[in-house]
């Protein structure tokens, strides 16, 4: 946590020293209280007149409202900077997250990232606006209050000290038993995430398979971990305020029962002892306050820690710097292999092929050949482990990240919808798009059914698109990947939801838009890519064919068997 401190601006450091300021004026108030009180008793004592003690009473007044102020003006300014504090840590977090690749976000799991983006940010926000308010005064408070005790009474001294010691034993205690349930509280924090968000995602297939009670399970199980290590806690917790307040109630007793006999004997007045009660209430009370700090840092310490372990992941994919070239859509694999981190089986074995300036070139295989994992490496989602990648005859490690991406259109397999407008999600390709282009792109990706929508252009997406259907998702996708223009468009299986009759129409008018731009595609469909350029076909990824259809068709065995298998001799011809 303490490595999260470099996000504290210099404006942050003056207002801490500011509330430093206060804290201080504060407990000095607070610290002078008991004296006048002690005033009070001794005028009572020596029957002082109403007005003595009425401006003694005064005093005291104007006293606690320059403490309350002082408080006040504290409060507003640990919450500001903690505030200010934490939304520059989501930030920092939220930008880190969105430079991850792949293996990083596997690395941390979604839901994760997400508790550490939210919850364990607001647990380090609570920590440090009480940390400003308490960690300054309590110790200052305590200190002050010692000193005023010391001299007064010996014997009452040593009585507070015994309270003191045993205060700090239980502090010790409580720490040592519950520092590290907090981490394992984060982690189950993390895991009823996962399995909530794993559910919510899945809840389709969770009730087609009526799968409801497995699921139930495994929540339960994650929840009465949590729920046991939360109540575990919670138990040491209510021990220590009752033990807290055993040990504030006996300092009284103590005081008032020994300061009795003192004053009995002539030893201290009445007043020293009303002075010296209230002092050591407020040691106590002193402890009382780090005890709360005592249950936060360690919570802080914890969440800091897993942000700080996000913040200090060194990216894979390293930026480039350069950010032109002289050549324009093509790509070239030169002896590419792959194997995904902590495997020892490679993905991709050995893949060489280049592609021209306007070519289409096609990928297709069965399911695991490698297909999707192929052309995940033009936009560095990963990087080959083994042989080069090259777009406009650059290798993409090369590339500044943002000059690569300007470069494609990119239409993912899952297509992914925005929350906000049709026209919204459309112009993530081109913010600058006009109404007649996005229009364009539409009527291009066959997306006419937009006219049909409430609103049009105007109608709202929601999250994830979930409300339109997969094939209307996979056509707006291509819509927002065609008004952007590339040099070079990387359609992942973007058809697969789409009936043969969009489908054919919308290679139509795709291969019209797209001429001279570059493209490639992968699927599972022979007829999708039978006017390709170049097929590739994979098989456990490695190549075993590449030429047109009709060359496919002649020489290997492997897109035969594809094709045979979805469509008839007469349409294959």
């Amino acid at each position: 946590m303490i490595k999260l401190l470099k996000y504290f601006r210099a404006k942050d450091w003056i207002l801490s020293v500011v509330i430093l300021g206060f804290i201080v004026c504060q407990v000095l108030l607070d610290l002078a209280l008991p004296d006048y009180m002690g005033k009070i008793v001794d005028l009572i004592e020596q029957q002082g007149t109403i007005n003595e003690i009425l401006i003694q009473g005064l005093k005291m007044l104007g006293i606690v409202a320059g403490s309350v102020l002082s408080t006040i003006i504290v409060s507003y300014l640990a919450a500001r900077v903690a505030a200010g504090f934490a939304k520059r840590v989501r930030r920092a977090v939220f930008t880190k997250i969105n430079s991850f690749s792949m293996e990083e976000m596997e690395k941390f799991s979604t839901a994760s990232l997400i508790t550490r983006t939210t919850n364990d940010i607001t647990q380090i926000q609570q920590v440090i606006t009480m940390f400003l308010r308490m960690a300054f005064s309590a110790p200052v408070m305590a200190i002050g209050a010692i000193v005023k005790i010391v001299g007064k009474s010996g014997t009452l001294s040593w009585i507070t000290a015994v309270a003191i010691i045993l205060l700090l034993s239980i502090l010790i205690l409580i720490f040592s038993l519950v520092s590290p349930k907090f981490k394992k509280m984060q982690k189950l924090t993390d895991k009823i995430n996962g399995v909530t968000r794993e559910n919510l995602t899945g809840i389709k297939v969770v009730r087609a398979y009526n799968a409801e009670k497995i699921q139930e399970e495994k929540f339960d199980k994650v929840n009465t971990e949590l729920t046991k290590t939360d109540l575990f806690i919670n138990r040491v917790f209510s021990i220590m305020t009752p033990g807290m307040q055993l040990i504030m109630g006996g300092l009284s007793l103590a005081i008032v029962w020994v300061g009795a006999y003192l004053i009995a004997g002539g030893s201290i007045s009445l007043a020293v002892m009303t002075t010296f009660t209230q002092y050591a209430m407020k040691v106590i009370i002193s402890f009382l306050m780090l005890s709360v700090l005592f249950i936060m840092v360690p919570r802080g310490f914890v969440s800091g820690n897993r942000i700080y372990e996000v913040l200090k992941t060194e990216n894979k994919i390293i930026n480039g710097t350069v950010t032109t070239s002289e050549e324009e859509g093509t790509i070239e694999f030169k002896n590419v292999s792959f194997k995904y981190p902590d495997s020892d089986d490679y993905v991709l074995k050995n893949i060489s092929f280049s592609v021209n300036k306007g070519e289409t070139v096609a990928f297709i295989g069965s399911t695991g050949s490698g297909k999707s994992t192929l052309i995940n490496l033009v936009p560095r989602f990963y990087d080959a482990t083994e042989g080069e990648v090259l777009v406009d005859g650059i290798n993409v490690k090369e590339y500044d990240l943002n000059s690569l991406y300007k470069k494609l259109g990119y239409v993912p397999q899952k297509s992914f919808l925005f929350s906000g407008t049709v026209e919204e999600n459309i112009k993530y390709g081109d913010e600058n798009a006009t109404k007649e282009q996005v229009n364009h792109a539409l009527k291009t990706a066959q997306a006419s059914f937009v006219e049909k929508l409430e609103g049009g252009l105007n109608y709202p997406i929601s999250q994830g698109g979930k409300n339109v259907s997969g094939g209307q998702r996979q056509r707006l996708a291509i819509a927002r990947a065609i008004v952007k223009k590339p040099e070079i468009f990387v359609f992942d299986d973007s058809f697969s939801a789409l009936d043969y009759k969009t489908d054919k129409a919308l290679r139509k008018t795709l291969k019209k838009e797209t001429a001279g731009a570059t493209s490639l595609i992968v699927a599972q469909r022979i007829g999708t890519i039978m006017d390709a350029n170049k097929i590739i076909v994979l098989d456990k990824g490695e190549m075993v064919g590449i030429g047109t259809h009709k060359e496919l068709m002649e020489n290997c065995k492997i897109y035969q068997e594809i094709a045979y298998s979805q469509l008839s001799k007469e349409e294959l011809a």
